[in-house]
């Protein structure tokens, strides 16, 4: 971590909450919490932002979008993790097998394969998107309320991704074991994985 992980006065009660919340979500203690010692305020208000984009959305597609675009923007520790829930919450490590061997998209769904490219191409040039795109998705039976969707969770994503990788914060050891060597090297985006007990 770049930044001290020490809360502020101001922010000590608030930030042993998001640490406690945190915890209770992923069985131990994220590295990316450090990143909001001095402001949980901040997580708390992306994760409500977060939770509001995912509620409306097929908790699939969301992981696949969330994938999409932090590998797109190089953030290895979105990557991992939310690879790590596709496998869990979603009970879908084929389609992270097929990612893995494959990772633009190419042996997924149509379906899958075009969002997966659309939320690449948002996060990585979101100016570059033209109707054509919005129009290849729509042939594919979206409708323009879940194309917006997959744009939201892309804008959401980056928040996070950015603030993490700019901060530091590093794969935990903990998702990282969950993957084997094919898998682990496809979301290893960048060689950063943090050592037990930083």
């Amino acid at each position: 971590m770049f930044i001290s992980t020490r809360p502020t006065r101001d922010s000590e009660a608030a930030f042993a909450a998001y640490v406690d919340s945190q915890r209770d979500a992923w069985g131990f203690v994220p590295d990316y919490t450090g990143c909001f010692a001095a402001r949980p305020d901040v997580a708390t208000a992306w994760i409500a932002l977060a939770s509001a984009v995912r509620t409306t959305m097929e908790r699939r597609r969301f992981e696949l979008v969330t994938i999409a675009s932090a590998r797109a923007r190089g953030s290895a520790y979105c990557t991992a993790a939310h690879a790590k829930l596709l496998i869990d919450a979603c009970r879908d490590e084929p389609t992270l097998r097929e990612l893995a061997t494959d990772p633009g998209g190419g042996q997924l769904t149509p379906v899958d394969a075009a969002v997966y490219r659309f939320a690449a191409k948002v996060a990585t040039a979101p100016a570059s998107v033209e109707q054509g795109d919005v129009d290849d998705l729509r042939a594919l039976d979206l409708v323009d309320s879940e194309i917006a969707e997959v744009v939201y969770a892309v804008g959401v994503r980056l928040f996070f991704a950015t603030v993490l990788d700019a901060l530091g914060a590093r794969v935990d050891p903990e998702i990282a074991a969950a993957f084997e060597e094919d898998l682990l090297a496809f979301v290893r985006v960048l060689p950063q994985v943090a050592e037990t007990g930083s």
